[in-house]
């Protein structure tokens, strides 16, 4: 039986997992496979003390803590399928905790650095009315950039300043600042039907030929213009998502209507913002503070 098969089917179906995780998950198990079958090991007769030497022979590789416990993450999920369909009664890798990797804080930028970023496309033009709006809506919502590519027209609310977003699993509605409405209605009122090269096109965001932007133009798009503006930080597009999120906490809001935004199913993924801004209050109170 090919449970491997089986299990992008259920993770896709049952977890409902996006296309990054599952494309991760199905090469950590594929690699174990490997493994496994180098040590004529069949999958369902795997045991504890096989995913511990599993473990160490990544270890052996050079494989950094953080791949290790990504690996092991991906095994306990995909033994959790296969218990599921009773092709094992135990799951091996229930209890067996790797060496633990410390989470890197993640990178935000100042609001100085976000307004610089955000001033750099020309709004002028065609390319960079379209450029504006995407950054815009981006940094408004703190939105992943899977879910911003993926957007259709109609997911736009401007009248509302509100936008739809079909995230894992459920919807969500995002408010929209009045400059994203802004940047957002001169693109889809007047740049928008110039880019598309068929009028039944429903993305919301269009290349220069007119088809759905993709993740690594729009990744390129974000490039240039950290170029442009010459911020020596490496920005990505899940550096304004962190960025949102850290400034919404900065100036008081809460936790659980910041992980309603993000889109987070468990809140203790949004929690990390906590340590970011806190990190980044002495410097704040030096800078601020009139007798500092």
């Amino acid at each position: 039986m090919d449970y491997i098969s089986g299990y992008e089917a259920w993770l896709a179906r049952e977890k409902q997992a996006a296309a990054n995780t599952l494309s991760s998950y199905l090469r950590d198990v594929r690699q174990f496979d490997g493994w496994a079958a180098a040590e004529r090991l069949p999958l369902i007769k795997a045991a504890q003390e096989d995913v511990r030497r599993y473990a160490q022979h990544l270890e052996k590789q050079g494989k950094s803590n953080a791949t290790v416990v990504r690996s092991i993450a991906a095994l306990k999920s995909f033994y959790t399928y296969l218990a599921s369909i009773r092709a094992v009664q135990v799951n091996p890798v229930k209890g067996f905790t790797p060496s633990r990797v410390e989470r890197k804080l993640p990178a935000i930028l100042s609001n100085y650095e976000v307004d610089l970023f955000l001033e750099q496309p020309d709004p002028s033009d065609a390319k960079g009315c379209r450029d504006k709006a995407m950054l815009e809506l981006l940094y408004a919502t703190g939105i992943r950039v899977s879910e911003l590519i993926a957007l259709d027209v109609q997911d736009l609310n401007l009248s509302a300043s509100f936008l739809r977003c079909r995230g894992r699993g459920k919807d969500r509605v995002v408010p929209l600042y009045k400059g994203a409405v802004r940047a957002m209605a001169a693109y889809v009122g007047e740049v928008r039907s110039q880019l598309l090269e068929d009028p039944e096109e429903t993305a919301l965001f269009v290349n220069m030929h007119g088809e759905r932007m993709s993740r690594q133009g729009f990744w390129k798009i974000v490039k240039r213009y950290q170029d442009k503006a010459g911020i020596r930080k490496d920005i990505t597009p899940h550096t304004l998502r962190h960025s949102f999120a850290a400034h919404l906490l900065e100036n008081g809001a809460d936790l659980k209507s910041i992980q309603e935004m993000l889109g987070h199913a468990d809140i203790s993924a949004t929690q990390i913002y906590t340590q970011v801004v806190n990190q980044r209050l002495p410097d704040v109170y030096s800078k601020a503070h009139p007798r500092a």
